[in-house]
């Protein structure tokens, strides 16, 4: 079976992500200017473990949307599929408040 390159994804625009290198902490999303090495960029994280993170030893990180220094940072492969219920909710609540011209 033939070596498929990973894409990445920045969790914030959704638009794929290429790095000449491996990324460094102070990268920054050639997109939106998003930081890219943050809790929601990771494999590892996850809203509903403890601390955000499924890594029992991660030092707590209060905004998962800064840069930081977490060794156990594993870039997400591939787009992270959007929560559908969190979805249904989001249209329900545009349905709601939509502005009329």
């Amino acid at each position: 079976m033939p070596y498929v390159e990973p894409k990445f994804y920045c969790y914030k625009c959704n638009n794929e992500l290429l790095f000449d290198v491996k990324m460094g902490f102070r990268d920054s999303c050639p997109h939106c200017a998003q930081d890219m090495h943050v809790c929601k960029n990771c494999q590892l994280y996850d809203p509903g473990a403890h601390n955000g993170c499924r890594e029992s030893q991660s030092d707590y990180v209060p905004d998962k949307e800064k840069a930081n220094f977490c060794g156990y940072f594993k870039f997400v492969e591939g787009a992270r599929e959007e929560n559908k219920e969190v979805a249904k909710a989001k249209a329900a609540l545009d349905a709601l408040f939509k502005k009329k011209p």
